[in-house]
């Protein structure tokens, strides 16, 4: 199977590393080839700390997907989070030479290029530059310049920032793996791709994806990406206060979230106790569910919380108004008992599980359609993309540059080849392909 047939999203998280391969089937929906998945060891809170178990763990993973599908997988889309990761409103315009001409994408291009030149902190990358609504010549709320007239353009952008070190440990383990690095995405898009609908993205809804280090939210309101924030908080901190509020392993505390764990202690009874069994030569431990389920209830509280004091920043104080779609809680984490019953209380608003089955085709096996691999689906539709703009591109007549990455050399007319490659490839794609020349000079 050639690979334009297929992607593979390779979703690097605290607790997990999955490698999974899909492609689009006759219907347009996503099906899974396989999947591969093995523990985490070299990333905390989202950020890789142990380059050797990373990349390790990362061919444990790709090797259980070849394994399942048969195909030897070469390139990967890979998602980035971790907390490191921070995002800013920005506005800029450029003044166009002749209003007479209409907008076109080099316009666009040149006014992205301008933020992508804004002063980060020292070691910060911008990572995504995201336009929200354009102005021209003083009319507000144009989604869509190209082919209007006018002499200023401005842009609200959506302006995605990381640590440059954490984005090339990411890099630096896949390469190590074997693999190319097709392109980075932020995980909280991967997953809103998988799970949510348009209509809730024009609607409104806040986005909730709780994994094992971090506690990712996208916001979205009118179809457009309003805020993205990153929580160093997840499941992994719940387990954590199991373990030493029960006294027990941590491997065992794990388990009583999963199996025995709820975020409602008043769903328990005082006289349901599950026993766990005790250490070599030691009695089993007794332990009541009502006692765990307060001490997970105390920290989901705390993480739940946390998350709508960003919802309140972005929705000033009134997010009901503005986010009539609610909440979508998916990841690792939102599979926890009675999560969604609780999201309600602590925000006032509806709130649902969110599935990646939408986008799947009907015979997909059970894990696919797990919330915990929301963000892989993401990955592999986001890769999915980049193969059904390159065979757009092929059934254009102008001529597509050839060039490995490794042998484009920077001109003193960069911004002019930027240009040139944003109007073929798209904004994020021409960003992509800049950050590896990036990461391979600095090798």
């Amino acid at each position: 199977m050639e690979q334009q047939e297929y992607a593979v999203g390779l979703d690097i998280g605290t607790t997990k590393i999955v490698a999974m391969i899909g492609r689009k089937n006759e219907y347009g929906k996503l099906e899974i080839l396989g999947v591969g998945r093995s523990k985490s060891l070299g990333v905390h809170r989202g950020v890789v700390n142990n380059i050797t178990q990373t990349i390790t763990s990362i061919q444990q993973a790709v090797s259980q997907a070849e394994a399942v599908s048969g195909i030897k997988i070469k390139e990967v889309t890979v998602g980035i989070a971790g907390q490191h990761i921070r995002s800013l409103q920005h506005s800029d315009y450029i003044t166009r030479a002749d209003s007479e001409v209409v907008i076109n994408q080099e316009d666009i291009a040149t006014l992205c290029n301008q933020v992508f030149k804004l002063v980060m902190l020292p070691g910060e990358e911008i990572i995504h530059v995201l336009p929200q609504e354009y102005k021209i010549d003083g009319q507000s709320d144009v989604k869509e310049p190209v082919g209007m007239y006018g002499g200023r353009l401005e842009a609200n952008f959506h302006v995605v920032v990381g640590q440059v070190a954490s984005i090339r440990n990411i890099y630096r383990c896949v390469k190590s793996a074997d693999l190319e690095l097709k392109t980075i995405t932020l995980e909280p898009l991967a997953s809103a791709d998988a799970v949510l609908s348009q209509e809730e993205k024009e609607a409104g809804v806040a986005l909730i994806d709780i994994g094992g280090g971090t506690t990712d939210l996208a916001i979205f309101k009118d179809g457009i990406i309003r805020h993205t924030a990153v929580i160093p908080q997840g499941g992994n901190i719940i387990t954590q206060d199991i373990k030493e509020g029960c006294s027990i392993i941590e491997k065992h505390a794990e388990l009583l979230k999963t199996k025995f764990g709820s975020a409602w202690p008043g769903e328990n009874k005082e006289n349901e106790i599950v026993s766990i069994p005790g250490l070599r030569g030691r009695e089993p431990k007794e332990i009541t569910l009502k006692n765990l389920s307060k001490i997970i209830h105390a920290r989901v509280i705390e993480i739940l919380e946390t998350v709508f004091v960003e919802i309140k920043n972005y929705g000033h104080d009134e997010p009901k108004k503005q986010l009539i779609a609610g909440v979508v809680l998916t990841g690792g984490g939102s599979q926890l008992k009675h999560i969604k019953q609780l999201a309600e209380y602590v925000t006032g608003m509806p709130s649902r599980i969110g599935y990646p089955n939408e986008h799947l085709a009907g015979d997909s096996d059970t894990e696919s359609t797990s919330p915990l691999f929301a963000t892989a689906v993401g990955l592999v539709m986001k890769g999915l993309e980049g193969h059904f703009d390159q065979d757009e591109e092929k059934a254009v007549e102008e001529p597509v540059l050839e060039q490995p990455i490794e042998e484009v050399e920077e001109t003193e007319e960069e911004a002019s080849t930027i240009s040139e490659e944003i109007k073929k490839k798209g904004i994020f794609d021409a960003w992509a392909t800049k950050f590896k020349e990036f990461l391979d000079k600095a090798e």
